[in-house]
């Protein structure tokens, strides 16, 4: 499967933007997806993760209440709605995949990722 992440761009505090992730190749179906984040000079984070068929979510403990994924399987497109944004959420945000066989909730670490898009850099200013 294939990845695109798009949506990115500069923010002032406070503000929204919605995060896009496009995918080609495999049926969507059958992956968890999920959103990372990383800034220079730390290891990359999961932000939110969604399950194959959507119905399980996970939010970092820093989002949780400002973020929320989605997904539109037929529209082979997964979703990061991102509100009340902070300084501190500035970073290069990717999506990624992992083929999943059962619905079981989705573990964020990036390690248990297989299929990575590129980056879309979010800027939130102060």
């Amino acid at each position: 499967v294939q990845l695109q992440a798009s949506g990115g761009g500069l923010v002032q505090s406070g503000g929204s933007l919605r995060l896009s992730c496009a995918t080609s190749g495999y049926s969507l179906n059958n992956y968890h997806i999920g959103w990372f984040r990383q800034v220079p000079g730390k290891e990359r984070e999961g932000v939110s993760c969604i399950s194959r068929g959507g119905g399980l979510t996970y939010h970092a403990d820093s989002v949780e209440g400002r973020f929320t994924i989605s997904r539109d399987n037929a529209k082979r497109t997964v979703f990061l709605q991102m509100n009340r944004l902070i300084p501190e959420d500035t970073a290069v945000y990717y999506c990624a995949a992992i083929r999943r066989i059962v619905t079981d909730p989705p573990n964020c670490s990036p390690d248990e990722f297989r299929y990575w898009g590129q980056g879309t850099q979010v800027t939130v200013s102060s």
